[in-house]
């Protein structure tokens, strides 16, 4: 039985203890530059759905449009629909706990000051992080200074997985996340509708505070400001470090981004590490038998909260059916020898799930969460030695167009199955020719439009993003990422900033080249050695006092400086100084608008 559009539950839930909005309800940047449009997207999602958009995902675009500032229950109030995430703000004896500050610094300064507006100039006394994916900690600086004394609260190995995803791959992940969000398109009905979790991403100011005190363990329990929370930690569920937190004397509990009113990604379309569905389903039902039986609200870091006992544990246990379902029949299916493109093509699930609205796939879906579980176990191989050493996109689009007969005759075969109806390949075909002859009109064209009318049919937003923004990219207009995680640099650890630069070396053009660097760190106290050897920059914390080419005593602060071009001032430098200049030029540059949908 299909979901009841006829059931307006959630849009009075999302509407519900409304307080106040922004009025403009847009926010900018210092520059005047609008980095989120609230109002924008409240009007084109009004009316009712056109024929370029699936009448699902169009309901869902229509409830994440709701923004305001909003009471969840006593003492708690959420910022709604002024990021791709909310802001709860939790009020304690002094001040005020800030959880998951958004994106952008505008935008939680904004929220903030919409909520001291109405519930009156209380200062920030804690800031929690959920987990570590950058719209749950981006705008912290909005909130509080950068250097505050006030708790930063984190799951454990937070900032490890932060970095990792953030820094380490994030060039890659920030230029996929452009077809991911649907950044670079224009809000609408011919557009992109957000992602499922949010009308979209605010683009701001991102930084990173590094946590103060780590939740180590469930059931760990900490008095912020007065209030009372206890702590579940939810490693590997939507993120590799993540948690729960139950407020007992609110009855209320936080779900991070767990349980939110979609089916959630088990593998992003901009690149992840793949989640454990069966572990997200279990943390689930802890959370459950831990605290939803006391708890009067549930409510998220995305959407609108679940309110009374009852509704609440429903609500969970569809999400936690929803994951354990996708994971057990995914597993038996895959041993009866059936390949993850082959499991997902007929997945089916049960009736009920699918008539629960937040159990649609409008973030994730299920054919790609498929996909993911399979790759968790088995791997990209589907163990047919004929796909063990295919050949990459450009050299397989020529030989494919050599075998239907040239370039003309796979374009005219694309366009008879996309007349036939078969979008899917008629994209593949259409693809085949463009990599194979990217100049040619025709070829663009026939893709174009493939993907342009799957995009209009799908309900899963991140879909249509990816089709629509391939289609766009084909006609001209490039989406490069314009996200920057500089803002985050002064929370990494040596190590990580170490790393970002070990992960640039251009390996080919270092391998006859070596070079060493002690460097001492007056600040923290400590010493690590550098080698350049066979292409790879090794670096390690040292007792050892082993010569090297270059001696650097400094601090962090001036190593940043120092990376940043600001300069040798006050750095104190032992030998060949020229070394780092050298290491620095075998570096490469990440491209912000490398090229998806062509070669």
């Amino acid at each position: 039985m299909p979901a009841d559009f006829a059931d307006r539950t959630d849009f009075d839930n999302a509407s519900r203890g409304l307080v106040a909005v922004l009025e403009p309800a847009q926010v900018l940047a210092d520059d005047g530059r609008v980095i989120y449009d609230a109002a924008g997207f409240g009007e084109a999602t009004s009316g009712d759905c056109p024929d370029t958009v699936n009448p699902s995902l169009w309901r869902q675009a229509q409830l994440t449009a709701i923004h305001g500032l909003f009471e969840v229950t006593g003492g708690i109030y959420q910022i709604r629909g002024y990021d791709l995430s909310n802001m709860t703000l939790v009020e304690g004896g002094t001040g005020v706990i800030v959880i998951d500050p958004l994106v952008s610094a505008e935008c939680a300064s904004a929220g903030l000051a919409l909520y001291r507006e109405h519930r009156g100039d209380r200062p920030v006394t804690a800031v929690i992080y959920t987990h570590s994916h950058i719209d749950h900690f981006g705008g912290v600086l909005g909130v509080v200074d950068a250097d505050t004394t006030v708790p930063i609260v984190a799951p454990e190995h937070f900032l490890e997985h932060a970095v990792s995803e953030n820094v380490y791959a994030g060039g890659a992940m920030l230029r996929r996340g452009m077809y991911h969000t649907g950044m670079g398109l224009q809000f609408g009905a011919t557009g992109t509708l957000g992602a499922g979790l949010g009308s979209a991403t605010s683009t701001g100011t991102v930084g990173l505070i590094a946590p103060t005190l780590d939740i180590t363990h469930t059931g760990q329990e900490e008095t912020l400001d007065g209030v009372r929370i206890v702590f579940q930690v939810t490693p590997g569920t939507e993120a590799p470090s993540e948690m729960n937190f139950f407020f007992p004397d609110h009855r209320a509990l936080c779900l991070a981004e767990n349980a939110t009113h979609n089916l959630h990604n088990l593998l992003t379309l901009r690149g992840a590490e793949v989640r454990d569905a069966r572990g997200w389903s279990r943390y689930i039902a802890e959370a459950i038998e831990l605290y939803a039986h006391d708890s009067d609200v549930g409510f998220a870091s995305h959407h609108w909260p679940t309110w009374g006992t009852d509704n609440l544990i429903q609500f969970l246990t569809e999400q936690r059916d929803t994951y354990a379902y996708l994971h057990d029949q995914t597993l038996r299916q895959l041993n009866q020898g059936l390949v993850g493109s082959e499991i997902a093509e007929d997945f089916a699930m049960p009736p009920a799930l699918d008539a629960a609205w937040h159990t649609h796939g409008y973030y994730g879906s299920v054919s790609h969460n498929v996909k993911a579980i399979y790759q968790r176990y088995l791997g990209w191989y589907d163990g047919n030695p004929a796909h063990l050493w295919q050949h990459p996109p450009e050299a397989a689009a020529a030989r494919y167009v050599k075998s239907i007969g040239g370039i003309d005759a796979t374009v005219a075969r694309a366009k008879e199955f996309a007349e036939e109806g078969d979008l899917r390949f008629a994209a593949e075909l259409a693809s085949h020719a463009v990599f194979a002859e990217p100049g040619h009109a025709a070829a663009t064209e026939v893709l174009a439009d493939a993907l342009t009318r799957l995009g209009y049919g799908s309900e899963c937003a991140t879909w249509r993003n990816n089709y629509l923004a391939g289609a766009s990219e084909l006609g001209g207009k490039i989406f490069p990422a314009n996200v920057s995680a500089a803002g985050m640099a002064t929370a990494l650890t040596i190590t990580q900033v170490f790393d970002s630069i070990a992960i640039r070396i251009n390996g080919p053009r270092a391998w006859d080249a070596s070079a060493s660097i002690r460097w001492h760190f007056t600040d923290v106290d400590e010493t690590y050695r550098m080698e350049l050897s066979n292409g790879v920059l090794v670096h390690y914390p040292t007792h050892r006092s082993d010569p090297a080419d270059l001696v650097v005593t400094l601090t962090k602060a001036q190593l940043l400086g120092l990376l940043a071009g600001s300069g040798t001032d006050d750095i104190t430098m032992d030998g060949d100084a020229s070394v780092i200049s050298r290491i620095v030029g075998l570096t490469d540059e990440a491209d912000p608008a490398f090229a998806i949908v062509t070669p």
